[in-house]
């Protein structure tokens, strides 16, 4: 897959400068109204953007594939004849071949209401592929799907793209299509705040509005201390990256799945325990999440079985543990 240098700045209908690249299956993550779709019509040559690449061109002479959120398909067609639509009677065969790169072959007599919702997203998919774009745009692939099949879906969709060797810029606000991402953007207001490998964002937020897109449950404001912070008056060892200064204030950030509760038949840990009140705790699929409260205020959220062999329930006080890895320190 080749990669792309994105540099786009839009005027209307929101301001906004957007320079980052695009590897493979990109996710551009941000909140409703920052202009992740506005870029993709802009991509596409849909409304007046300068940059690169393909400015000045008009949208029929983009090599550009486009699914948008609804992926359009004419209800009337078949998965065959959505497909031929655009193929200006190259014919039936090469539909039928787009159709099987898909692997919907056998569905091709079907209309989109007989179809999945990840089966439209491959008829769509192939109507793209007809084109032979240089660059796949998805507009918000995961709003369609059904919680249930959702990961699968966009796994397999994922896959079929690196087949097809096509690079992709899939926008976004779901944090799961970023772990499935080969390059990951995070947009804000008027610009990009982070880019990098998925794992490396993820792990490591530049800031607290990244860390609050990607999902970060606790975030609170700490203050600088030799050889961790000071938070809620309590100390939290940690490592320091090298910003830090003594005395500076900071925030930090940690998931709820990594905060810890201390087995009582164990000894305890030496560090960054925390004993308070397990106020409210309730299933969430086939996890449990909770609130801990104590010095500080954390949410958690423990694996099932964890919470079948502790025996916790809300009311119970509890300990906690907030280990150094676990633990990401941001600027304040």
């Amino acid at each position: 897959m080749a990669d792309l240098e994105v540099h786009y700045r839009l005027r209307w209908p929101i301001a906004l400068e957007a320079r980052f690249q695009i590897r493979g299956f990109t996710a551009l993550l941000g909140e409703s109204g920052v202009g992740k779709t506005t870029l993709l019509k802009a991509l596409c040559g849909l409304i007046p953007a300068e940059g690169t690449p393909y400015s000045g061109l008009p949208p029929e002479k983009r090599p550009v594939g486009y699914l948008p959120q609804d992926l359009a398909l004419f209800p009337h067609m078949t998965a065959l004849e959505n497909v031929a639509f655009p193929l200006s009677g190259r014919g039936r065969g090469e539909a039928l071949a787009l159709l099987e790169r898909v692997g919907l072959l056998e569905h091709a007599h079907k209309r989109p209401q007989a179809l999945s919702g990840g089966q439209r997203q491959r008829v769509a998919l192939a109507r793209a592929l007809a084109r032979k774009p240089e660059l796949l745009l998805l507009d918000e692939p995961t709003s369609a799907l059904d919680p249930v099949t959702k990961g699968r879906v966009l796994g397999e969709l994922v896959d079929l793209l690196r087949r097809e060797g096509l690079p992709a810029l899939a926008v976004s606000h779901d944090p799961l299509l970023a772990g499935m991402a080969d390059w990951l953007v995070v947009l804000g207001r008027g610009r990009v705040l982070q880019e990098g490998p998925p794992e490396e964002v993820l792990s490591a937020p530049a800031s607290v509005e990244v860390a609050r897109l990607l999902g970060y449950e606790n975030l609170f404001p700490v203050r600088v201390a030799p050889g961790g912070v000071e938070a809620g008056g309590v100390f939290l060892k940690l490592p320091l990256p090298p910003w830090a200064r003594e005395g500076q204030g900071a925030w930090l950030g940690v998931r709820a799945a990594e905060v810890i509760v201390v087995r009582e038949d164990r000894p305890p840990p030496e560090e960054n325990v925390l004993e308070g009140l397990l106020e409210r705790f309730y299933p969430e699929g086939l996890a449990f999440r909770g609130v801990f409260r104590g010095a500080l205020t954390l949410e958690v959220l423990l694996p099932r079985h964890v919470q079948e062999r502790l025996g916790l329930e809300a009311g119970r006080t509890v300990r906690v543990v907030l280990k150094p890895r676990y633990l990401h320190l941001m600027p304040g």
